[in-house]
């Protein structure tokens, strides 16, 4: 589905396609509704939109949501239109908007419409934040002397770090890092938002500390880095991580998020009383003094030159680590179970993959696989939204054509966006999906037992054979057993290896990973009744 586009002419999603592909990988335009189109020809239209995503890619913004609004006649007449919820008052969803974008724009006329439109764009790249411009279904065609032919040059002062906050900053932090006996280092998710992994993993290099991430940051440092410890998880972390960097008496937090997920019902043993707190321009010390006006990679690199070496955190790990045993052996004629599954996929991976992990178990199954260099990886914790992994395996797969995706997902999710599948087909991917059936929501059913955690079965396979309907490449097999699993794996990467392939793996419902029972048991606490 390129661009969000499900419904396009041919001509322009080839068009789009090729104008929006270089830039899959830095930001997201949406364009809900109408497309708008505002130049007089089509090559005026593309030298357009080639400007404003080579800005939009050096800034780093996140989402353009770009509106088709009410004709410019219709407000303040009291008509009620369609597309809304039939009030005549058309605000309602400028106000859905506010609360997630940081600035808001509403064209009514052409007057100022080149300036709001400026504003809107240099608001979200000094913010790098989602802005939302809504225009007139009526106006884009019409002709403007403020929109000339040739775009003209758009320029914003580059954010830069203050140099004295910064000096007395890394004075500060390294004065501190330095009194500390066994240090560590953990990678929060946002940190490849702010282009700060590779100065993250010098800073690591130089100073010796080890290594961690959190897990919607797996990958952000390679595995086999010489400081690795592992994903920080609280109870759920990988062997050993947890108990090194909670014994840990200070920690660097870089780009973190500490919600009830990714802290595990709030119940991880670290004080920030003890943690240095890096934001992308600012920086908090032991709960204390904060820096700010400082851009973290300066931060990162300033800070590696101030740092004494200190392994003693990672020595501690090396000394208690025991490596991780094999999953047990089984018939390859028995049921097929989880442990098995991820073991084959493991078998997989290698740096021209991408694994994605749905909501759920896949979050703790996948945490366990081990990247080779190049391999990337994709989960989201933060938001959980259920059926993520489909469309996001969809866009991905765009954006990144050379990498095969390995996408874990299970019945539950994929019932919700299943339809995804078929642009995926009409965009020729060659995806390899897991779709792990196990009868229901297993992962709510961990949390709360009840029925409403049981769900209808499809004929999944069946499903993707009437989507695909012989046209584009695709291939479906349903496996119970080992033995099957191999030959399936076999088949997607050879023979079907330029196919979108999609194999139903049929698993119990209460085959889960310790790790779920773990976690859920510690978000369930949560749902208690408040206290008297």
């Amino acid at each position: 589905m390129p661009l969000g586009l499900t419904n396009a002419p041919a001509a322009f999603m080839d068009l789009m396609s090729r104008v929006f592909r270089p830039y899959l990988d830095s930001f997201v335009i949406v364009f809900i509704d109408d497309i708008l189109v505002y130049s007089r020809s089509l090559e005026g239209h593309k030298k357009h939109l080639r400007l404003v995503l080579k800005t939009l890619r050096r800034k780093q913004l996140p989402v353009v949501c770009i509106v088709g609004g009410p004709n410019s006649n219709d407000y303040g007449s009291n008509r009620i239109l369609h597309h809304t919820i039939g009030l005549s008052d058309f605000s309602q969803e400028l106000r859905c908007f506010q609360t997630v974008t940081c600035h808001q724009a509403v064209m009514k006329d052409l007057e100022d419409a080149q300036l709001q439109i400026d504003e809107a764009i240099a608001v979200a790249l000094k913010e790098s934040k989602p802005v939302y411009i809504s225009i007139s279904c009526n106006l884009p065609a019409i002709p403007h002397p403020s929109f000339p032919q040739e775009p003209a040059p758009f320029f914003l002062t580059p954010k830069l770090t203050n140099q004295e906050c910064l000096e007395i900053a890394v004075e500060a932090t390294a004065n501190y890092l330095n009194k500390a006996v066994k240090p560590v280092i953990v990678s929060g998710p946002l940190l490849r938002a702010a282009k700060a992994c590779n100065s993250l993993i010098e800073l690591g290099d130089a100073c010796g500390y080890a290594m961690a991430v959190m897990p919607s940051a797996k990958g952000l440092i390679p595995k086999n880095h010489p400081n690795f410890i592992g994903t920080y998880w609280g109870v759920v972390s990988t062997p050993f991580c947890a108990e090194v960097v909670e014994s840990a008496d200070a920690y660097l937090f870089a780009r973190a998020i500490f919600d009830e997920l990714t802290t595990v019902g709030y119940s991880l043993h670290v004080k920030m009383q003890k943690a240095v707190i890096i934001q992308p321009q600012s920086v908090v010390i032991a709960n204390g003094p904060r820096f700010g006006g400082i851009q973290m990679r300066d931060f990162l690199k300033a800070l590696a030159r101030q740092l004494e070496y200190n392994s003693t955190a990672y020595k501690n790990y090396s000394r208690i680590h025991v490596s991780e045993g094999l999953p047990s052996q089984c018939d390859p004629k028995e049921n097929l179970k989880v442990s098995i599954l991820f073991k084959n996929i493991q078998n997989m991976l290698s740096s021209n993959t991408a694994v994605i992990a749905e909501a759920g178990d896949s979050w703790f199954n996948c945490q366990k696989l081990k990247l080779p260099q190049g391999c990337t990886y994709e989960c989201q914790i933060n938001y959980g939204s259920i059926g993520w992994s489909v469309g996001a395996t969809l866009g991905y797969a765009q954006a990144a054509p050379n990498k095969r995706l390995i996408s874990c997902i299970g019945d539950g999710s994929f019932q919700m966006t299943a339809q995804d599948v078929s642009t995926m087909l009409r965009c020729g991917q060659r995806n390899i999906i897991f779709l792990l059936n196990n009868g229901g929501y297993t992962t709510e059913e961990k949390f709360h037992f009840g029925p409403y955690n049981i769900i209808k079965n499809w004929n999944y396979t069946a499903l993707v054979d009437a989507i695909h309907n012989g046209e584009g490449k695709c291939w479906t097999t349903k496996v119970h057993c080992e033995e099957e699993l191999v030959e399936a794996i076999k088949t997607a990467t050879e023979d079907k290896e330029e196919c979108l392939c999609f194999i139903e793996v049929v698993l119990h419902m209460d085959d889960t990973s310790k790790e779920l029972i773990q976690f859920a048991c510690r978000i369930a606490a949560r749902g208690r009744p408040p206290k008297p």
